[in-house]
């Protein structure tokens, strides 16, 4: 056993080592701990405890940069005065990493001196993830995701029931493997298994908009495990395995869903993973709902007379930059819209990303740090929370049970789609 987790241990400090890079050092370099960033993370807030501080966090990175590439670490270890790093430190961060950061960057954009941290710390998370220390329902899921195609162990046969339901409901077909498409769409297993109207929505909306799509039968998974556990090559193939979906299909563009990570791993981390640009764009589906809208190609009827607010998924708004087309798709169909006070690219996180929401562990420390989003909607006094990532969704679902919280939870998707008019006749 003791060779084993010395295996490991070189494992880890290996990844550990390759990631210190200048931006790393400049970093380190430049962080004065002056503790900004803890008032940013709902896991210190909700807790206080000083061990979720965002750059203790990053504390593995930082004792490999302070002791092999500072200058005083560099004159500590001539003099025969050394660090030392054990299994017991990649455990103990193990916990802190996983369990107690949702990687919503809300540090990173508080930091005074433009440190990223949530990238810092995610530079851990793959260290982590090659010694070994990772949650077993992550690992679990990264294996089901390769194996069998998706995190949740949903197989085609599982999609086209839901497709079947699809179409009986709205009478529409659902386009499946069809070649020369403009676009492709991608659906998450949380919309799958838990929100078939997403697909329902979809259905809808693109038919009384003319839109030419299709699913495809070989790609049709959205989530990447490999980014929730801090894996790039498993992130890598489960991105290449849309890629090969697309370039089979020959369509123009791919729509990431109502999913936060899956946005991130596709759009910004997907050409760094496989190590090439992709041949076709990728948008995520209220990119496109609102490019539709601003055509005239999305017409709406009625207007919603609860008193709405929108949560900003965090790597869709904070990390994606799409924070006007939510709102612009809302305007038009309600009436009583009200913003949280930390809204856009500084909202609170659900507390469930990160693949936080895939550790049963981690389940009472995320219901903690989902006060902090109950105390954002509780002063609004709200009918309905929107929202746009099925992650999200399913989390506050959940801390509004937990709570006793008599608040629905509606994706922004499947809201449009009740609201669209009635085709004309050409």
């Amino acid at each position: 056993m003791g060779e084993q987790m010395s295996e490991s241990l070189e494992k880890g400090l290996a990844v550990l080592r390759a990631e210190v890079d200048y931006k790393v050092k400049s970093f380190f370099s430049s962080c004065v701990n002056c503790g900004i960033c803890a008032e940013s993370c709902l896991f210190y807030t909700e807790t206080r405890d000083p061990r979720y501080t965002p750059i203790y966090k990053t504390e593995p990175l930082r004792k490999i940069w302070k002791s092999e590439y500072s200058f005083w670490g560099k004159l500590s270890s001539a003099i025969g005065i050394s660090s030392s790093f054990t299994e017991a430190d990649l455990a103990d961060w193990e916990e802190l990493v996983y369990d107690g950061c949702s990687m919503c960057g809300r540090c990173s954009m508080v930091c005074p001196v433009g440190v990223d941290i949530s990238g810092v710390i995610f530079k851990v998370k793959q260290a982590l993830a090659a010694a070994g220390f990772s949650p077993e329902g992550l690992v679990g899921a990264s294996q089901r995701a390769l194996e069998i195609g998706s995190p949740m162990g949903i197989t085609l046969t599982t999609v086209q029931a839901v497709i079947k339901h699809v179409e009986e409901d709205t009478g529409l077909s659902v386009p499946m493997d069809v070649e020369g498409a403009e676009y492709m769409a991608l659906l998450s297993s949380n919309e799958i298994a838990l929100y078939p109207e997403y697909l329902e929505s979809l259905v809808k909306i693109f038919d009384h908009a003319g839109v030419s799509w299709t699913l495809s039968s070989k790609a049709f998974e959205a989530t990447n495990a490999g980014l929730q556990i801090g894996n790039k090559a498993i992130a890598g193939q489960l991105v290449q395995r849309v890629v090969d979906g697309a370039e089979a299909l020959k369509v123009k563009t791919v729509i990431s869903p109502e999913c936060g990570h899956a946005y991130t791993a596709l759009r910004w981390e997907g050409p760094n993973y496989i190590g090439k640009a992709y041949p076709f764009k990728v948008v995520h589906i209220l990119e496109l709902l609102d490019e539709l809208r601003a055509q005239g190609r999305i017409q709406t009827t009625g207007m919603e007379t609860d008193r709405l607010t929108f949560h900003d998924p965090c790597s869709i708004v904070r990390r994606g930059g799409i924070q006007a087309q939510p709102r612009n798709l809302l305007e038009p169909i309600a009436e009583n819209f009200v913003e949280m006070t930390d809204h856009g690219s500084m909202n609170w996180c659900c507390g469930g990303g990160g693949g936080v929401s895939s550790n049963e562990r981690a389940e009472e420390l995320k219901l903690t740090a989902f006060n902090k989003k109950k105390s954002q909607i509780e002063e609004l006094k709200v009918d309905a929370v929107v929202t746009a990532c099925s992650n999200c969704r399913m989390v506050m679902e959940e801390g509004v049970e937990v709570n006793e919280m008599d608040i629905p939870l509606l994706g922004l998707t499947e809201l449009i789609a009740e609201h669209l008019a009635e085709k004309r006749a050409d």
